[in-house]
């Protein structure tokens, strides 16, 4: 599976950033900065990949306002331009829980797109990236980076607890749990 280079993925984020300006683009940079530090210290990851990943997650947002349909947006533009690793991502990114409906905001998808999204994440198998980038675009604040827990709080006090906010959280805590075993290190750590 393909990916940009850096400096594609830079240029790919500045042009976005040019037609739908706003704090996504930094909050994608602060992701980049996580995902390559926390892959930078798990043996056996590529650090500029995740990098790249996190750069791109949120692509979709290129094409102006959206909610969930901002990662059907970004999954169709990567896999456009033949990079099919990051397409993966704009769609994994923002299901640790693999339910549609654990999206933080509103579905703006037709029922058709909708379906599809359902279907992907149902049949994906999430390999250590998805799971980076997941964990990584929850600790990306525009300004920098936050822990995880804070902004799990932070959603929770916006929108409320559902039927399915402690199976999300627990899904974050395994993630978070994974690659602090294999950085042997805390997350606390990494990001002093």
């Amino acid at each position: 599976m393909r990916y940009p280079t850096i400096e594609e993925a830079e240029k790919l984020l500045n042009e976005a950033a040019e037609m739908n300006p706003g704090e996504w683009v930094a909050h994608n940079q602060v992701a980049a900065l996580c995902a390559n530090i926390i892959a930078g210290s798990c043996p056996g990851m590529d650090e500029k990949k995740a990098y790249v990943l996190g750069l791109l997650h949120d692509i979709g947002r290129r094409f102006g306002p959206g909610d969930l349909k901002h990662t059907l947006d970004g999954y169709k533009f990567m896999l456009e331009m033949g990079f099919e690793e990051s397409a993966r991502i704009c769609l994994t990114h923002s299901f640790p829980f693999k339910d549609i409906h654990s999206y933080n905001g509103q579905n703006d998808c037709q029922a058709k797109e909708a379906g599809f999204l359902k279907s992907y994440i149902a049949a994906v198998e999430y390999d250590e990236y998805d799971k980076l980038i997941q964990l990584c675009d929850l600790m990306a604040y525009p300004s920098g980076p936050c822990a995880m827990e804070k902004k799990l709080v932070e959603v929770v006090m916006k929108k409320g607890f559902s039927e399915i906010t402690i199976p999300k959280w627990e899904e974050y805590f395994k993630i978070k749990r994974f690659f602090e075993e294999k950085a042997n290190c805390t997350l606390d750590e990494l990001f002093k």
